[in-house]
């Protein structure tokens, strides 16, 4: 049987695992595609580095173009990162008839659409489940699973990093930057860790998923994002006497084909599935018109279980060529992009106050929310003998968020108001 020859550009943590799988599961392989599947180059950016893994020093090369250049290679498989360059190597591939499997999020939420295109154009697969909650076949099941359903809502926990600084505050009260530098040192946490404790990362995930659910071209300008930065102790510590916990959540949604999509630390009831996914896990929940309430948890991270997408997705396009179908399943956006104004996106609020301790000041906090049509559902004020002055802990019923922006607006300007400590959205 002719194998079907791979390129695989990057030999990483994720690019190991690939050519463990692929070499130690041949046989599993064969019996799937019917054909060995052989990685015939890497791209490398030093070729005399040593490896943990065998691999015959002709295999290897410095120089991109020999994959995409080389007519024997049937796929290619990138796994190197990087926007501008990767794109115009993997456009490149795409013209010469090869097909793509990727894990690259940053890729496919800028330029998805256009490499998806040229793919169709030129009748190859691009397949790219690794780019989201690495084990979790999300993308396909959002692809496959749910085409014959209309998704109104995506919500995940899609950022391993953050998921673990903020379970390590809830469980054992630690310190946001204690644990960033304990995140850091675990190789959980990049040196710089912007993309991951300010949202971005997740943002560009929350793009994808939600361009697949909506059919509709959704860019990262549309996200609106905020990180965990800002997440305190005393958030977490109030947070728990509501009965919720405080994750990182993507929540995308769709009423009357207008959609919202954002990133952002969010109050999650306890009895809602998706609090208790602690760690380095990443979970993501759909709401389906027909098939109701789902939910997809596994790790999001990591050599094997990136890899064990990565591999899925190449035996998917080694089926395709056996079937002769490549090309067919590219999903592109096909529905005109509504989003929501500030008036069409509501839930429930949390937000934290400290205020002048004196009579008359919670009857002026009312009389505000009243004036802006949101309606309180619960008011706590803990004691502080610490601290001049009070806090107080308020609960909203659902709310549209131009309304909440007025509300934060007015107590800016409203004396008894010292500070607007915290404002969160609450799910479940």
């Amino acid at each position: 049987m002719k194998p079907v020859k791979v390129g695989l550009m990057g030999l990483g943590t994720v690019g190991t695992g690939v050519v463990r799988i692929v070499e130690g599961h041949q046989a599993d392989l064969q019996s799937q595609v019917a054909s060995p599947i052989e990685i015939a180059k890497i791209l490398v950016k030093d070729a005399s580095k040593s490896r943990s893994v065998a691999i015959d020093p002709s295999k290897l090369t410095e120089d991109p173009w020999d994959l995409v250049r080389d007519e024997e290679i049937d796929i290619i498989v990138e796994v190197m990162g990087g926007v501008g360059a990767t794109k115009e190597l993997l456009l490149e591939a795409l013209e010469r008839g090869k097909h793509i499997v990727t894990a690259n999020k940053d890729l496919m939420a800028l330029h998805g659409q256009e490499i998806l295109a040229k793919a169709k154009e030129k009748g190859c697969d691009v397949f790219y489940e690794a780019s989201v909650a690495g084990g979790i076949p999300i993308i396909r099941t959002l692809i496959e699973g749910f085409s014959s359903d209309r998704i109104t809502k995506i919500m995940g926990i899609v950022n391993g990093t953050t998921n673990y600084i903020l379970t390590k505050m809830s469980q054992e009260g630690a310190d946001y930057q204690d644990v960033l530098k304990e995140a850091q040192a675990l190789g959980y946490a990049e040196a710089d860790p912007t993309s991951d404790v300010e949202g971005l990362d997740a943002a560009r995930k929350m793009t994808i998923l939600s361009t697949l659910g909506f059919r509709a071209n959704v860019t990262l300008d549309d996200v609106d994002v905020k990180g965990i930065s800002g997440v305190t102790q005393e958030d977490i510590r109030y947070a728990h006497q509501l009965g919720c916990e405080i994750k990182l959540l993507g929540i995308a949604e769709r009423q009357d084909d207008f959609i919202s999509v954002s990133v952002q630390p969010t109050l999650v009831r306890r009895s809602h599935p998706i609090a208790s996914v602690n760690g380095v896990f990443n979970a993501v929940y759909v709401h389906g018109e027909a098939v109701g309430e789902t939910m997809f948890y596994g790790p999001g991270a990591g050599e094997m279980p990136t890899a064990t997408s990565i591999v899925a997705d190449l035996v998917a396009v080694v089926k395709n060529m056996k079937l002769g179908v490549n090309g067919r399943q590219a999903s592109l956006s096909y529905k005109e992009k509504k989003l929501k104004t500030d008036e069409q996106i509501a839930s429930k609020y949390f937000m934290l106050l400290h205020v002048e301790d004196r009579a008359g000041v919670l009857m002026q906090i009312a009389q505000v929310f009243s004036k802006y049509d949101v309606s309180i559902e619960s008011v706590m004020q803990p004691v502080t003998p610490d601290q001049q002055g009070a806090q107080l802990i308020i609960s909203t019923h659902a709310a549209d968020k131009a309304s909440m922006k007025a509300v934060q607006k007015a107590f800016e300007e409203l004396p008894a108001v010292k500070t607007i400590k915290s404002v969160y959205r609450v799910e479940g």
